[in-house]
């Protein structure tokens, strides 16, 4: 059976290559005799895993040595309450920056830990949008900044990093993580989900500068301390072995196609010609400020004479799916239609939806 281009938000497509070595090594990894998935955490084997892992992400990632990288559980969500936890402190105030969904679950999370400032928000905007830098509200007592760089339903993305002095910089970097460099050193926490760009759901990635590792506020439960997971590598209950293989295995498919500047090269290509399909025409509509719009994720809508066209929504997707494109309907907040396009999307991928949509418009434009 062919495979087709899921366009899907998350969990998403991995890279067939990817896929076809896990294949390969599913009944007996490197001959062990084993599937990775029977592998005791602590043997040898799987140990070799991991330490590759890590060491391919520091390198693709640079990420500077007074870092720790975590392999977690509980997806970004548990992030969401294990940063006050961790970062507070003595302080009793935060810093959230609110630019979609993603940053409303974040912020409502947060508290029920401190009080939480508003250093931006662009819900009077319809989330379509991100605040100017300068016109961020920062204060200098925040335990730290928390903010979403691409917000995965509305496709917004900064296109800038928040510069916020001493003040630790926290980042959900769940659907844009691997896409291009990034300075690792501008941030005090990267956190991101895997079931985008880095593998199958059920493991996240927390890349943490040592000093913020410190003294949780009490009553903070082991398994929500970074120091316990810093501590013990990862290791401290057993983790979700294979999520880790299979993004080890993507970790080095990314090295092999040139690195996160490859990487850059691709989707920005892949992005500008998405883009420029929809605002080449009448029938389709990005509501996303130019300057904010995401490369991972594309939402838009169908329209006529300037509104939104529903009743063609489902028709788009059928014929979509026909033509081995899938899980474009848009999110249930948003609607209409949304692209994902995250590494693992190939160029011939969007190529074949702009294709499509081409076709589309002519029929029913």
């Amino acid at each position: 059976m062919a495979r087709k281009f899921n366009f899907s938000a998350g969990p998403a497509m991995l890279p067939t290559a990817v896929i076809e070595r896990a294949r390969d090594e599913m009944l007996d990894w490197n001959g062990s005799g084993m599937s990775v998935m029977e592998m005791s955490h602590r043997g040898k084997e799987f140990v070799s895993i991991a330490e590759k892992a890590e060491a391919d992400l520091r390198d693709i990632m640079a990420i500077p040595d007074n870092y720790k990288v975590l392999f977690l559980q509980g997806g970004a969500s548990s992030q969401f309450a294990m940063i006050p936890m961790n970062l507070l402190g003595n302080k009793t105030q935060a810093d959230y920056i609110n630019t979609g969904m993603w940053s409303k679950k974040a912020i409502a999370e947060g508290k029920n830990f401190c009080d939480v400032n508003l250093a931006g928000d662009t819900s009077s905007e319809h989330f379509t949008t991100v605040p100017d830098e300068d016109a961020l509200m920062l204060n200098t007592e925040a335990a730290y900044v928390h903010y979403t760089p691409n917000e995965t339903i509305g496709g917004v993305e900064f296109n800038y990093i928040p510069d916020t002095g001493d003040v630790p910089l926290v980042a959900d970097m769940s659907s844009t993580i691997l896409s291009r460099p990034v300075d690792v050193s501008r941030f005090g926490i990267i956190y991101a989900g895997a079931q985008k760009n880095i593998g199958p759901s059920g493991l996240t990635i927390v890349i943490i500068r040592d000093d913020l590792i410190g003294e949780p506020i009490e009553g903070t439960p082991t398994m929500f301390k970074y120091s316990t997971h810093a501590e013990a590598g990862s290791m401290y209950n057993t983790p979700p072995t294979y999520n880790w293989y299979i993004a080890g295995l993507v970790f080095e498919w990314i090295k092999e196609k040139g690195g996160l500047e490859g990487m850059a090269e691709i989707n920005r290509r892949k992005a500008e010609k998405l883009y420029a399909a929809i605002d080449g025409s009448d029938f389709y509509h990005n509501p996303v400020a130019t300057h904010a719009r995401s490369w991972m994720n594309i939402p838009f809508t169908l329209v006529n004479r300037h509104h939104h066209h529903p009743d063609l929504d489902s028709k788009f997707l059928s014929d979509a799916k026909e033509h081995g494109l899938i899980t474009l309907k848009g999110h249930r907040s948003v609607g209409g239609m949304r692209a994902s396009i995250y590494n693992a999307m190939p160029e011939e991928g969007v190529d074949a939806l702009i294709s499509f949509m081409q076709d589309f418009e002519k029929n029913h434009g």
